[in-house]
């Protein structure tokens, strides 16, 4: 099954404030961390969902690896 692609427009109203869903996009796949709580309410520290975090990650005190628990629900282009 593919996925459905997603432009960074579309991705930004997944933030947990204009719409229930909250996703995060890194290294062009899009996860939704909505069941998390450390995402509640779009936000996880200085990081606000419904954007690309590719660039942020190398301040975080984990590896890429912290996405794998997400579902992939489509491809940031």
């Amino acid at each position: 099954m593919s996925l459905p692609a997603y432009t960074k427009s579309q991705l930004a109203l997944r933030n947990g404030q204009d719409r229930d869903e909250i996703w995060v996009a890194y290294r062009g796949k899009i996860y939704d961390v909505t069941r998390s709580r450390l995402w509640r309410n779009g936000m996880h520290y200085e990081h606000w969902a419904g954007q690309d975090l590719s660039n942020e990650l190398t301040d975080a005190p984990h590896t890429e690896g912290v996405f794998d628990k997400f579902e992939i629900v489509g491809y940031l282009v």
